[in-house]
């Protein structure tokens, strides 16, 4: 049960975290994009079940399709009347190209038959997984203004500069809450390449999951400063209020 990624569990520390961030910060964007995301988990649950499972009907069809076509061609077969001794050079050249031709069309069809199930199942998962894409990049947006010296220097402002009425404590709650929502997009993509070994889709989980990663490390980044920060205050606090000696 440790060996793979529960689709279950994962939607349910999305909701976890949705409740966090609501009681922290209640009302706060931030708080609906982790319930856009709660939902494109609870959609990637299904979703990568469907993508995993064998596609019955759709294999069905394709072998009767396959079927039909090889009993047809077999039948035009034995309807030509053919006097093999008697063809001259170029007449067998050119039943000989046409034969090839024929083969050549009907392994084509046949491939692209085959692997219908792939590329449906494929087109799937891609346009998932694009749509965590787009999220990640949405989650970064709501970090993008929260920078650190704002809130160690409240006189750096600007008349255009965002507004921050948060202490250093909240905005690194806010900024590591991002960090676990980045994260958790990483692992709803890999859900989609857990169980369907598609190299196009593993290709895309990874690029997702390096996008989180390096968008995750820079927030990581404003996190070390604030911690720093807050750590010197405490300590210039505890020096002032040492006794002198």
């Amino acid at each position: 049960m440790y060996r793979s990624l529960s689709p279950v569990k994962t939607v349910e520390t999305i909701r976890l975290l949705n409740k966090r961030i609501e009681e922290r910060f209640p009302k706060s964007n931030l708080s609906h994009v982790c319930e856009v995301l709660s939902g494109i988990a609870d959609e990637a649950k299904s979703k990568s079940v469907w993508i995993a499972r064998p596609n019955i009907p759709l294999r069905v069809g394709i072998a009767l399709v396959i079927l039909f076509g090889f009993s047809l061609v077999m039948y035009s077969v034995s309807l030509l009347d053919i006097a093999w001794g008697q063809l001259g050079i170029s007449e067998f050249m050119q039943a000989v190209d046409a034969s090839m031709q024929t083969i050549f069309f009907t392994g084509v069809v046949i491939f692209f038959l085959v692997t219908a199930e792939v590329r449906l199942k494929r087109s799937r998962a891609l346009e998932a997984i694009h749509e965590l894409r787009v999220i990640a990049h949405v989650i970064d947006m709501h970090q993008l203004t929260k920078d650190p010296s704002r809130v160690m220097s409240r006189q750096s402002k600007t008349a255009s500069s965002p507004g921050s009425d948060m202490t250093p404590f909240e905005l690194i709650r806010y900024l590591d809450y991002c960090t676990e929502m980045l994260s958790l997009t990483g692992k709803v993509a890999s859900l989609y390449a857990q169980n369907f070994r598609d190299t196009v889709v593993m290709a895309a989980v990874t690029e997702v999951e390096n996008l989180t990663t390096g968008l995750a490390e820079k927030i990581w980044h404003k996190i070390v400063i604030l911690h720093s920060y807050d750590e010197n205050k405490t300590a210039l606090a505890m020096q002032t209020l040492r006794p002198m000696g």
